[in-house]
């Protein structure tokens, strides 16, 4: 079963799109592959209860279990050894990531305070769009009081075949509120 915003998607921005940039083939419009969030957790070494909060509270936000990332060497300065456990993330594709943007569009986001929008300077070559965010309490799945530490997180939206300019048109269509210049 095909999601609100995958028929979207399908129905009107893909011609949206073609329309806007002149494009013959509906192939070139780009298509978002998949969204990674990843949390960073190396306050973890000082507090093993993080890493299991951070790794539910990923959880309860995507509906996936994340994978626990682990330090690739060891650096004496930030006191971390090689294997040490020091982040979470999350891959979302197909219809799981069709529904976490549209929680994420239409109730993370307006939580966020003082928003005037996302940067639209934050895309690669490729055409990917990243957003970094200070807290996770934005999502409503989580529960305030049963937070152990405020931490942020770092989105990703991977886009198949995209150039920064054809992405934006994409994503804007799909809802992303950029920040007018």
């Amino acid at each position: 079963m095909k999601t609100r915003l995958q028929e979207r998607y399908e129905k009107i921005v893909v011609s949206d799109v073609m329309k806007k940039n002149g494009l013959k083939n509906p192939h070139q419009v780009p298509k978002l592959e998949k969204i990674v969030l990843n949390v960073g957790a190396g306050e973890s070494k000082e507090n093993p209860n993080f890493m299991k909060s951070v790794v539910e509270e990923l959880a309860l936000i995507t509906g996936q279990k994340p994978v626990v990332t682990k330090a690739k060497k060891s650096i004496a300065t930030f006191k971390i050894r090689k294997g040490l456990p020091i982040g979470a993330m999350v891959t979302l594709r197909g219809s799981r990531m069709y529904e976490f943007l549209d929680r994420f569009l239409n109730f993370a986001l307006p939580r966020v305070k003082d928003f005037k929008g996302v940067s639209p300077k934050s895309f690669d070559k490729y055409g990917n769009f990243s957003i970094g965010l200070k807290e996770q309490i934005i999502f409503p799945e989580i529960v305030y009081d049963k937070v152990l530490k405020i931490h942020g997180m770092d989105i990703v939206f991977v886009m198949k075949n995209g150039s920064p300019s054809l992405s934006k048109d994409v994503l804007e269509g799909l809802g992303m509120p950029f920040r007018k210049k």
